[in-house]
């Protein structure tokens, strides 16, 4: 009987830990730096007499973090554009943001791999909610709200990527948020120009 209560037990609170984690409340940019703060305190713990990789600083896996997360956001409102937008002009920049942001998004991908940084496996936080709200958009309504975010997400974007290339502890991020800057300063210009003239 004792036994039968036990397991009853302990499935009862395999289900609400289910639970909990399959309401979808957990970000998945909380979750990566979670995962990574994990990893930086275990390698602190076990020393120097770690032969594991120590892993980058946590400010500069967040970052990491940040970035993957913004470039996959860029890379589905992109396709979305393709999809929904009304003016030409506003498709082929949905299709430049695909074509560059999942360029990114991959040499990001093989620098987290090498520096051992867990990354989002989607977008999440702001991301998230932009990409949900631009997605409710149709038409001439859908490029409005889409080039307006753009030109502001890429304001942004600069704006971290700019930090990092000085404040980043790891070369190699460091090195990556500067030869990312130029493509992002272009794209913040032609998202302006589309902008300006959708208005």
């Amino acid at each position: 009987m004792k036994k039968v209560s036990l397991a009853a037990i302990a499935l009862l609170g395999a289900f609400a830990f289910q639970a909990c984690n399959d309401n979808g409340s957990t970000d998945p940019i909380k979750s990566a730096n979670e995962t990574n703060e994990v990893k930086h305190d275990s390698a602190d713990h076990m020393g120097s007499a770690s032969t594991v990789t120590t892993p980058v600083s946590e400010a500069d896996s967040k970052f990491t973090v940040e970035a993957a997360s913004g470039g996959m956001m860029e890379v589905q409102l992109g396709a979305l554009a393709q999809q929904k937008a009304s003016g030409q002009r506003v498709k082929d920049f949905g299709a430049m943001m695909v074509r560059d942001h999942t360029k990114v998004n991959d040499e990001l991908k093989s620098l987290a791999g090498m520096k051992s940084i867990t990354l989002p496996p989607s977008p999440g936080g702001d991301h998230l909610d932009h990409i949900r709200d631009i997605s409710k958009k149709t038409g001439k309504d859908f490029d409005k709200n889409y080039m307006k975010m753009m030109v502001k997400d890429h304001k942004d974007d600069i704006d971290a990527f700019e930090e990092a290339s000085k404040d980043v502890n790891d070369a190699d991020i460091k090195a990556f948020a500067t030869k990312t800057l130029p493509a992002l300063r272009m794209h913040l210009d032609s998202a302006k120009a589309i902008n300006d003239a959708i208005k």
